[in-house]
């Protein structure tokens, strides 16, 4: 299957570098061979061909039983073999009572003619395997082998070798072939279904990263703008320092949107907090933070990123705090970092957002690896809480 742009199968063009090519379609035949159906199993009725040619030339008596018998016989044949090929066609009980018709008519006219007529025996296998499946078919195929050479062996002596193998042979083939087949398909449909998932998981990570990089990074310039714009009018140098940062901001914005497009995106908890503090800083909130034990794995130090820059872009955003705490425990087992600011509180639908995005996307994120995020009210303001567990990365003892 060839991946395309939205991770479906169709015409559409292959991404990469260089002269774009037209994708190959998905679907069963894609390789020229495609699934077997009702009318691969038509040419075998080419075997009763023995019992017409005796009717045509008159060496069957009562012809005319004989010639509706093989109208009976060849009808439900193929009413049988395209049924088989509908799942829930063929487990209703219908096709269940055609199997058995099509046995007795076998029965009536191989046993009644014998000769020619045998080889419908190896045509009623053949029908018995494409319509059964799971371990059930062996028995019935078995029998069916077994009662077809008792009564070849009465009507043909040792022909009835022939009879009873090729019996055995239609019917286990057959239904093997056929499961196979199923199997085959299923897989197939599995891994499309697994390209799908990616797909949408890889557009998930990327309307969250996208959501998340630029909803800090917005903040930031509003509120160092902001800034900027009370300087201007009695300290210069410092509205340019702000004006400074608001470039600087916009070009770690670019660096990091290119990044979360490729996936590669890597994040310093240093770095986050030293951010933090800045956007604290100018949007006048004072930073506390404090942090105990040692630092934490860099896995877990990026998903601590996203919640100091999720959690404090909120506190700018909406608290109107004059203090905002960050603090950071590292124990033996787990990582706790809470975020609690003295103002308002954020609105009430906070973590009501869509899904994907802002502070469920983080809880989202969190849960992935085992851990938790909390936030709401805490107080006189708000407070998030993530707790996540700590990674054994210690080498197995050796032996």
């Amino acid at each position: 299957m060839t991946k395309t742009a939205d991770g479906e199968c169709g015409t559409r063009h292959r991404i990469g570098l260089g002269k774009r090519r037209p994708s190959q379609r998905c679907g069963p035949a894609r390789d020229g061979i495609g699934p077997p159906s009702g009318f691969t199993m038509l040419p075998w009725l080419l075997m009763g061909m023995g019992a017409i040619a005796n009717l045509v030339r008159g060496e069957t008596p009562n012809p005319w039983i004989g010639a509706i018998g093989v109208l009976i016989f060849n009808s439900l044949y193929i009413a049988l073999v395209f049924r088989a090929f509908d799942r829930r066609a063929r487990e209703t009980t219908t096709t269940r009572l055609l199997l058995l018709a099509l046995a007795a008519v076998t029965f009536a006219l191989a046993g009644g003619y014998g000769g020619e007529w045998l080889y419908f025996f190896p045509l009623l296998g053949l029908a018995t395997g494409a319509v059964m499946r799971g371990p059930r078919v062996g028995v019935v195929v078995l029998a069916l082998t077994v009662t077809a050479g008792l009564v070849a062996g009465l009507r043909d002596g040792w022909g009835a070798i022939s009879v009873a193998y090729g019996t055995l042979i239609s019917g286990m083939v057959t239904a093997a072939i056929l499961a196979l087949s199923e199997t085959v398909r299923e897989l197939r449909d599995t891994r499309q279904e697994l390209a799908r998932t990616a797909v949408e998981k890889e557009r998930l990570r990327f309307s969250r990263d996208l959501h998340d990089l630029l909803g800090h990074t917005l903040s930031v310039i509003v509120v160092k703008s902001e800034a900027a714009r009370r300087l201007g009018s009695r300290d210069m140098d410092a509205a340019l320092a702000q004006i400074s940062d608001i470039e600087s901001v916009g070009r770690q914005a670019l660096t990091e949107i290119r990044e979360a497009v490729t996936g590669y995106r890597r994040g310093s908890f240093g770095a986050e907090l030293d951010r933090a503090r800045s956007v604290l800083s100018a949007a006048g909130v004072e930073a506390v933070v404090r942090r105990s034990g040692p630092p934490p794995e860099p896995e877990t130090a990026v998903l601590l990123g996203w919640v100091v820059r999720e959690a404090v872009t909120n506190a700018v955003r909406h608290s109107g705090a004059t203090t905002c705490e960050i603090t950071l425990t590292t124990a033996a087992e787990r990582v706790e970092l809470t975020i609690a600011d003295d103002g308002i509180g954020a609105p009430v639908d906070t973590l009501a957002e869509t899904e994907g995005t802002g502070l469920r996307g983080l809880a989202e994120r969190l849960a992935a690896v085992g851990g938790t995020l909390e936030a709401g009210p805490a107080g006189a303001g708000f407070r998030v809480r993530a707790r996540l567990p700590v990674q054994d990365d210690s080498p197995a003892p050796a032996l």
